[in-house]
């Protein structure tokens, strides 16, 4: 078998019309013709516009709108540079008016610096409808030609010009500095010159506004001054005048109330008011400042701590005698509670005064302390622990004279009744007090130095050694002790060389330390028939004994030959004797003391070095034998 025989009808191709539809010739020949017309009216614009540019190739295109009533269409630059420079008369017409306040300054716009910049106005007009591309030039073209182009003109001023007028009107006429209050003393016064709040024109506010104005080319324009103030710190210091004022209006005086004495009135002028003052600056809550016035107090402090002294009255303690019956004390001389200054209260007092507002309160009355004594005649036996007598010592004082006999009893007087606290030191002197003629001392022969002379208190070394040798047999510590400078007989009654003491109010001293847990109480006699002066040591027992090793006598020198002084008062031929002659020498002794069977002063030396002495007499001037 063979292939089937398959056969297709064929189509005939078409170009340019619609497949099974010839294109009608008409149609395209008016497709054509609106083709070339199309072209045809695009060349013909071109050549239009390409005309009316090159018409107005170097002037101002019409459309643009009159600037300060001068039509600028159609002219060229030069053209409209002279017509804008004839006819522009901002300059000389416009005034400026700047105020502050009630205050106000006028000036031209010559004085400022304005001017027209004809060249950027022109500039301004000529681009108009040139300053884009083609496209869009050709648009602008159009619509300046049908809806105008007002083009507002350009002005300029001298700013610096202006800067500098401003700036000399605020200079002169508003602005002005912060000035704080501040306080001035001037011949005892404070003044207080008012503070001043700082002004300041806001100069580049008032350009920017003069710009604005010149820019609106107003002729007629008010330009209001924008002041910055600028508060003080300081806006007030009369308070603190006042104050200062208080301070110094008169002195102050100090006085010891209850005194009609002039020397218990002392009185701080004005002039040390003022070097007190102290005037500090302070920060206020609003954070504003302020001045703080107040007192030094160190000068008036150093003051009244000088003056103290002077005013204070020491507490006396109450003197007694112990019944040895009774085993009680009897006060023989009642306590006294003594004053102390108080400084501080007195201080707070003189600083109230200097600041108050009544004249009649610039008195200060010192402000006192009662002390109490540290024994008062209150006191019992059993509180102080003096329930017995302790020791008790007695010296002899045969042959004195009279003068020293008297001595010898004022002195003992001074002690009689003392109490002595414990672990306190006693002290000869503090108790002795001044010797002279106007405490009740006599004349008589004391030893200073290495000669026997005249003079007030001979016999108080009577005492003193009666009081060292019952210290030293009572076993309390011995502080300080000097013997006298060559022995003397009346010393060494009953015990010997060794045993003396001098004291010289207030160099030479003999103390001794009350080293028990007791009060010691001290009596003194004088038995002036017996010729003896006792001390009597009243406490409580300690269970001591005292053992005395000596004394030894080392060193024995002779007495060098006798002395004759020059009296004045005796007569050619008169001769008295002053001391007799004995021989120099070193002694030695030693104190041990015990306690029950405990040792509490183990093997203590005293030594004592007396110079020979010579016998001494007075004889009348001019005796041969005078050598000292």
């Amino acid at each position: 078998m063979g292939a089937p025989n398959l056969s297709y009808p064929r189509q005939p191709y078409t170009y340019g019309r619609t497949a099974g539809r010839r294109m009608n010739p008409w149609a395209l020949r008016l497709t054509l013709l609106f083709f070339f017309g199309v072209v045809l009216l695009i060349l013909v614009m071109l050549i239009l516009v390409a005309g009316y540019e090159f018409l107005h190739e170097d002037e101002i295109y019409p459309g643009v709108s009159t600037v300060l009533d001068v039509d600028l269409a159609g002219m060229t630059r030069q053209e409209a540079s002279a017509a804008l420079t004839e006819r522009f008369t901002y300059p000389t017409d416009a005034v400026f008016t700047f105020r502050y306040g009630d205050q106000s300054w006028q000036f031209t716009a010559s004085e400022l610096g304005v001017q027209l910049d004809v060249d950027a106005t022109i500039d301004a007009a000529y681009n108009a409808g040139r300053d884009g591309n083609r496209a869009e030039n050709l648009l602008s073209q159009l619509d300046i030609r049908m809806n105008g182009y007002p083009v507002t003109p350009i002005v300029t001023y001298n700013q610096t010009q202006a800067e500098r007028l401003l700036n000399d009107l605020a200079a002169t006429y508003v602005n002005r500095p912060v000035l704080d209050a501040t306080l001035t003393i001037r011949d005892h016064r404070a003044y207080a010159p008012p503070s001043q709040v700082g002004r300041s024109v806001d100069i580049a506010a008032a350009l920017m506004v003069l710009r604005q104005e010149i820019l609106a080319l107003n002729t007629r324009s008010e330009i209001v001054f924008v002041v910055n103030e600028t508060q003080p710190t300081v806006r007030d210091t009369s308070a603190a005048a006042q104050q200062i004022n208080l301070a110094l209006s008169a002195p102050v005086e100090f006085y010891v109330q209850g005194s009609t004495s002039g020397t218990h009135s002392w009185v701080s002028q004005v002039a040390s008011l003022e070097e007190m003052l102290v005037i500090e600056p302070v920060q206020n809550s609003d954070l504003t400042g302020g001045y703080q016035v107040s007192l030094s107090l160190d000068q008036a402090r150093e003051f009244l701590n000088e003056l103290a002294p002077d005013l204070t009255q020491t507490p006396v303690n109450a003197r007694f005698t112990f019944n040895d019956e009774t085993k009680q004390l009897e006060p023989i001389q009642n306590s006294q509670t003594g004053r102390g200054l108080d400084v501080e209260s007195t201080v707070a007092a003189f600083e109230k005064a200097v600041f108050a507002t009544n004249p009649g309160e610039r008195r200060v009355a010192l402000v006192f302390q009662d002390i109490a004594p540290t024994i008062p005649d209150t006191a019992t036996a059993v509180q102080l622990g003096i329930t017995e007598l302790v020791i008790q010592k007695t010296t002899y004082f045969y042959g004195s004279t009279a003068a020293r006999r008297t001595n010898i009893d004022v002195a003992a007087s001074r002690f009689h009744g003392l109490v002595i606290p414990p672990g306190e030191i006693f002290s000869f002197n503090e108790w002795l007090g001044d010797v002279s003629a106007e405490t009740g001392y006599e004349q008589g022969l004391i030893i200073v130095g290495n000669q026997t002379i005249t003079g007030v208190g001979g016999g108080v070394c009577q005492v003193a050694t009666t009081a060292f040798q019952t210290a030293f047999y009572g076993g309390y510590p011995i502080m300080e002790r000097v013997e006298h400078a060559y022995r003397v007989g009346y010393y060494e009654e009953g015990e010997g060389p060794g045993m003396d003491a001098t004291v010289y109010y207030p160099i030479v001293d003999l103390r001794f330390q009350n080293n028990t847990p007791y009060y010691l109480l001290i009596e003194t006699y004088v038995n002036q028939s017996n010729s003896t002066v006792t001390w009597k040591f009243y406490s409580t027992g300690m269970d001591r004994r005292v053992v005395k090793d000596g004394p030894y006598i080392r060193n024995v020198t002779p007495a060098p030959a006798a002395i004759y002084h020059a009296n004045p008062a005796l007569t050619p031929g008169q001769i008295r004797q002053l001391d007799y002659a004995v021989s120099g020498a070193d002694v030695y002794l030693y104190r041990t003391v015990y306690e029950g069977d405990r040792v509490i002063i183990d093997n203590e030396e005293y030594h004592s070095h007396y110079v020979p002495w010579s016998d001494q007499y007075e004889v009348a001037p001019g005796d041969s034998r005078i050598n000292g």
